[in-house]
């Protein structure tokens, strides 16, 4: 992502999903609602999309995707 120029866009939204997963790599449900987590990611997609010129639409879509086949 660094080499494309994206690298400020993904340490800002690494350090905002900075103990969203435990120690294991697993969700951490009982730290946030999956519903919320993938809400905030769709956003923040958004966000990237119209810093870099693009429109945010191209992340509609998103969220539905993760709840239809990760929810469980």
């Amino acid at each position: 992502m660094g080499r494309l120029g994206l690298g400020g866009h993904f340490e800002r939204l690494a350090a905002q999903l900075d103990g969203v997963f435990g120690a294991d790599g697993v969700f951490a449900h009982d730290r946030l609602r999956f519903v919320d987590f993938v809400d905030d990611v769709e956003e923040l997609l958004e966000k990237v999309a119209w810093q870099e010129g693009g429109d945010k639409k191209a992340a509609d879509g998103f969220e539905e995707y993760m709840l239809r086949h990760y929810r469980g």
